[in-house]
C-alpha cells in the first residue's frame, strides 16, 4: 500500500530516519534501539534504508521535502559515513528543497570535530543534542553515556564547526534532582545562548529499568510540587531570555522553532524510514514499520507495514492532540459541528479554572494548562 496516498501539488513533506543504534541503553528509554557496533549489521541496515528510500521516493511525486530528521537511537553513534550515504540517497529519490532543515540527534560522547565537519559539508544544518542534566551521578543512574564536561565540550565543538541551529534536551523531575540543580542547568544553557531548548518531565515507562528500580524502592519519584516548580521556573527563565514557549516541551528564540516537529503538529505528511518508524499521508492514513531490525533488513527495507485508516472520530482526536500542543491551539472552525460542540463542552471546566482560553474561535492551553496537558487532552477525547 502506498505510503503517500494522495498526490498534492508540491506539498511540504517531512522525512524521518530512525537510526536504532546506541552505545548504551538509557534506563528510562522505551524507544526501539539496539546496542551493537557490528559493522555487518550497520551496513545491512544502511542498505535496507536506502532501498526503502527508493521505494518511498517513487510514491511521492509532487511532494517537496522541507525537513529531514535523523533520530534514534543515536545517529551520531551510527557515524557520519552512514548518515551521509542515506542523505545522498534521499536527495536522489526525493525533491528536497535547497533550504530544507536537516537535523541529526547526537549524544555528547559521540560528537567529534571530524563527524561535525563531514556532516556539515554534506548539508546537515541542525543538531539536537541530549544533555539532560549537569550532575554526573544522576547521568550515571540514568544510564547516560556521557559526563557533563563532555556535554559542555561537545556544545563548543558544535559552535566551532559552524552549526548555529542547535537544540538541547533537558529533563526535570529526575531521581535525586533538586531545584537548585535544575536552576543551575537552566542558567547554564541560557548563558550559552542555546537557540532551542526542549524540557521534558521524566516519564516513568513501565518495563524500563528505571521503572523497575522505582518498584524496588531504589529510586524515588519527584513530587508533583517539585516538578511543577521546576516547570514554572523554566517557563519564567526562558521568557526572560526572549524564548517563545511554542509547544508543550519546546522553547525557541525568534525564528528558531523546530520546523520538522512543527510539521507533525500542523498535520503535514511525513515518511518514516527504518524499523519502528511511522508515516502519515496528511489526510487519513498512517502506517508503521515493525520494530524489528532483522525483519526490516531481511525485507530489504520493505516489510509488511501496519496500516491504519483514521475515521472521523480518530481525526478529531488527532486535531485535539496536535492543536493543543502548540501556541496555535485548536482551531474550532476546522471541526465539524458535532465535534466543535463536544470540544467546547469538554473544554468548559478547564476554561473556568484558567487552564484553557477561547479566543477568536481557537482553544489554547494556558501555562497552567500546559503542565497538565495530558490530563486535559484526555478529557477532550471521545
Amino acid at each position: 500500500m502506498p505510503i503517500l496516498t494522495k498526490r498534492l501539488d508540491k506539498a511540504p513533506l517531512g522525512i524521518y530516519v530512525h537510526v536504532p543504534f546506541c552505545r548504551s541503553k538509557c534506563q528510562y528509554c522505551d524507544f526501539y534501539s539496539l546496542t551493537t557496533r557490528e559493522s555487518s549489521v550497520l551496513d545491512s541496515y544502511q542498505d535496507a534504508v536506502c532501498a526503502h528510500i527508493r521505494e518511498a521516493g517513487a510514491l511521492a511525486p509532487g511532494y517537496k521535502v522541507d525537513t529531514i530528521y535523523f533520530g534514534g537511537g543515536t545517529p551520531s553513534f551510527f557515524g557520519a559515513d552512514g548518515m551521509a550515504t542515506i542523505l545522498t540517497t534521499t536527495r536522489r529519490n526525493f525533491d528536497v528543497d535547497n533550504n530544507a532543515e536537516i537535523t541529526f540527534e547526537a549524544n555528547p560522547d559521540s560528537i567529534s570535530d571530524k563527524l561535525l565537519r563531514r556532516l556539515r559539508s554534506e548539508g546537515f544544518n541542525r543538531i539536537s543534542m541530549g544533555i539532560q542534566c549537569d550532575d554526573d551521578e544522576i547521568l550515571k543512574k540514568l544510564g547516560r553515556p556521557h559526563t557533563y564536561a563532555q556535554a559542555q565540550a561537545a556544545y563548543h565543538r558544535i559552535r566551532k564547526a559552524g552549526f548555529r541551529n542547535i537544540s538541547v534536551d533537558l529533563m526535570y523531575g529526575l531521581p535525586g534532582q533538586t531545584m537548585d540543580m535544575w536552576k543551575r542547568d537552566v542558567e547554564e544553557m541560557l548563558s550559552l545562548h542555546v537557540p532551542h531548548l526542549s524540557a521534558y518531565s521524566l516519564q516513568w515507562e513501565e518495563g524500563t529499568p528505571l521503572y523497575l528500580m522505582l518498584e524496588r524502592g531504589e529510586v524515588e519519584e519527584a513530587s508533583d510540587e517539585l516538578s511543577r516548580g521546576m516547570y514554572e521556573y523554566f517557563v519564567k527563565a526562558t521568557s526572560m531570555h526572549s524564548m517563545e514557549h511554542y509547544e508543550v516541551s519546546n522553547y525557541a528564540m525568534p525564528g528558531m522553532r523546530a520546523r520538522h516537529n512543527s510539521g507533525y503538529w500542523r498535520d503535514e505528511p511525513y515518511v518514516g524510514l527504518g524499523p519502528g518508524a511511522h508515516s502519515y499521508d496528511g489526510v487519513n492514513v498512517r502506517s508503521s514499520n515493525p520494530s524489528d531490525l532483522q525483519k526490516y533488513i531481511m525485507s530489504g527495507g520493505m516489510p509488511e507495514r501496519e496500516v491504519e485508516i483514521l475515521d472521523e472520530d480518530a481525526l478529531y482526536e488527532e486535531k485535539v492532540l496536535k492543536g493543543l500542543r502548540t501556541v496555535g491551539g485548536l482551531d474550532l472552525s476546522a471541526l465539524a459541528p458535532k465535534y466543535r460542540e463536544y470540544a467546547l463542552k469538554m473544554a468548559e471546566p478547564h476554561i473556568r479554572n484558567g487552564r484553557m482560553v477561547q479566543c477568536d474561535g481557537v482553544l489554547r492551553l494556558t501555562e497552567d494548562g500546559i503542565f497538565v496537558s495530558n490530563d486535559i487532552m484526555s478529557d477532550m477525547m471521545l
